[in-house]
């Protein structure tokens, strides 16, 4: 898979467009380039039943924006000191008040979130006003969305290889053109022609714990609540054929979840939700037992305000969910309606109503006393019981005067006390090959490789700060892009 000027003896399967991934990206793209009147292939590394990408698990809303120059405005204002080209912001600006109306000419049915301006992630920024939040029909959530786009997939004679991962690219060495995609169907490799170009859909790498420990500042780990198939293959391919990357340092997150070895996705503890306010004490110390963040606020993807700028959640691991019986037995530690996110919608993990399996499991850790259960989880019991006696005393005031956590003020006080590890976790990277106005993959320095495209969370234009509903309005945005260029291209091979 290392050497994509290798060409094969023969081809395996042949289209114009090859699409690597499917999911919100993979849809706009495939669907363009159909009704383009182009051939296309979508080549799939989840089975039948999960594809979606993180689409298929997201809230579920897309951006679409008032008007060009206010959207350039913010999107500007939320890349801060990252810069991003002013050809791309008004590529991204001008594109992404388009959203509602090409959808319609699908025969989708964008409807706008209740609730606005609520949805502005950052109000206080120049431009906010026009964010737009919208889903298809008239309930939102559950996947709706997402089945939606799929449906307009699935009703054109676009064909679809499931459990058929994209694993390397296939690039002419004369002239540096990418001409198919090595894949791996059935335990073996084939060659996939692309007579026109190869569009990567394929999402990032926050299921790929190596590029995380490479690309993500101070982060050992990170799990994914969102699709487990985004594993980083599209940075791999790109990069063997000499593509930069950028915003690899950038994701949405990170929040405090739980990771258990059996399923391959994070849990989102209710105790952490903002708006939960569930009885019994809880609070999040890290190996040094004590607390280190106010676990109830509500971070903007990840992200909290810190002298006068936004920096990432403080996540020192191990860190562990501290709790009294109160907490325990009041309900199930995670809400199982299925809603958002991988676990929820996809795993449906069992969890049990009185945490009872979980902690036979020994996910959650129990000691009589504060001090046994630190033992139990490797902190110091000093500073453990010290950070539960500051916590409580706290409480007793009516305020938490270490972070300034307004809600569930309860004190940590009927024992048995118990533990669960939380870990650092999120739902998309942002970073990628980098791409041009033109959703072409180039090389550092800026030149396109030819025939090679993107579009979607794999190398998205988002550097710094975040607009929630923003990468699936990206995927609709440069999908379109992409395909509307990679169609226009001369085939190189008419056979």
């Amino acid at each position: 898979m290392d050497a994509p000027t290798t060409l094969p003896d023969s081809w395996d399967e042949t289209a114009d467009i090859v699409v690597v991934g499917l999911g919100g990206a993979g849809f706009a793209t495939s669907v363009t380039a159909h009704e383009l009147g182009a051939d296309v292939l979508i080549l799939e590394k989840a089975p039948e039943g999960e594809e979606g990408g993180n689409t298929k698990v997201a809230g579920q809303g897309y951006l679409n924006t008032s008007n060009p120059e206010s959207a350039a405005t913010y999107l500007t204002a939320l890349c801060g000191h990252y810069k991003v080209p002013e050809t791309m912001i008004r590529t991204w600006a001008e594109e992404m008040c388009l959203n509602n109306e090409w959808l319609a000419s699908l025969g989708a049915d964008p409807q706008e979130h209740q609730h606005q301006p609520e949805g502005i992630e950052f109000p206080e920024l120049p431009g906010a006003d026009c964010v737009h939040k919208f889903h298809d029909g008239e309930t939102y959530g559950w996947s709706l969305t997402w089945k939606k786009f799929e449906s307009l997939v699935k009703e054109r004679p676009i064909r679809i290889l499931f459990e058929t991962p994209g694993k390397g690219l296939i690039q002419n060495g004369a002239t540096g053109e990418v001409i198919g995609v090595r894949a791996i169907r059935d335990g073996q490799v084939i060659a996939v022609k692309a007579r026109k170009a190869v569009v990567l859909t394929c999402g990032g790498f926050e299921n790929n714990q190596q590029m995380i420990r490479d690309y993500l500042p101070d982060m050992p780990y990170c799990y994914t609540t969102g699709s487990p198939y985004n594993e980083g293959d599209g940075v791999s391919m790109a990069l063997s054929v000499g593509a930069d990357l950028w915003h690899m340092n950038n994701y949405a997150g990170p929040s405090m979840a739980f990771k258990a070895p059996e399923v391959r996705t994070a849990f989102s503890m209710q105790a952490f939700h903002f708006s939960k306010e569930i009885p019994g004490g809880v609070i999040a110390v890290g190996p040094d037992g004590r607390r280190f963040t106010d676990e109830k606020f509500k971070t903007r993807h990840g992200k909290v305000p810190r002298n006068g700028t936004w920096k990432k959640l403080p996540t020192p691991c191990p860190m562990h969910m501290v709790f009294d019986h109160a907490h325990m037995t009041a309900g199930p530690l995670w809400d199982k309606t299925p809603k958002m996110g991988w676990t929820q919608m996809v795993e449906q993990y069992p969890w049990s109503d009185d945490n009872g399996a979980e902690l036979a499991k020994g996910w959650i850790k129990r000691g009589d006393t504060v001090e046994a259960l630190a033992e139990g989880i490797g902190v110091d019991p000093a500073s453990l019981a010290a950070a539960v006696e500051r916590w409580n005393d706290g409480c007793a005031a009516g305020e938490d005067p270490e972070h300034g956590r307004s809600l569930m003020l309860n004190p940590i006080a009927e024992g048995p006390f118990y533990a669960l590890e939380m870990s650092p976790s999120m739902l998309n990277t942002q970073g990628g090959p980098r791409r041009n106005e033109n959703a072409q993959i180039v090389r550092p320095g800026g030149a396109p490789i030819p025939r090679l495209y993107s579009a979607g969370e794999l190398g998205s234009i988002y550097s710094y700060l975040y607009q929630g509903t923003g990468n699936i309005g990206e995927c609709l945005v440069f999908g379109r892009i992409s395909a509307r260029n990679a169609v226009a291209e001369q085939p190189w091979d008419s056979n």
